[in-house]
């Protein structure tokens, strides 16, 4: 090996070292300018006018604010499929049992376990849909 293949070399590690060392101030600095907005005080919000109690337009205005995100939160939950499998050839639930005796009608699950195995969601179960329905959302 050459001695100008060494100086190369060298030459490649402390470019690495410098590039290395850059990003590292630059991220930190970053972090500190992020931390320092971050850590402005808010606005003092006024007192109440007399006669009202800042409790209660606090509580209020918490439980509106929650009534509505519940809303927004269980109504996906409703019409999301319960069997991701269903209507596959995989389907480890797609499975029922019947019988017949005598002259009778038959006997069967699949009746239950229809609306899960063909991809229905919680609203779509016989019982479990109506209980559902009362839900907001």
């Amino acid at each position: 090996m050459g001695h100008h293949e060494a100086a190369k070399a060298a030459r490649t590690l402390r470019h690495r070292a410098l590039l290395r060392a850059g990003l590292t101030v630059t991220a930190a600095g970053a972090a500190l300018a992020g931390a320092g907005s971050a850590a402005q005080a808010a606005p003092v919000a006024e007192a109440p006018a007399t006669g009202q109690s800042a409790m209660a337009n606090d509580l209020a205005a918490g439980a509106q604010g929650a009534a509505g995100a519940v809303g927004y939160a269980i109504a996906p939950a409703k019409s999301l499929r319960l069997d991701p499998l269903a209507n596959t050839g995989v389907d480890p639930l797609n499975n029922g049992v019947g019988t017949q005796v005598a002259d009778f009608q038959p006997v069967s699950t699949e009746m239950a376990t229809s609306p899960v195995t063909s991809g229905g969601a919680l609203k779509d179960l016989p019982v479990a849909g109506q209980a559902a329905g009362l839900l907001p959302g």
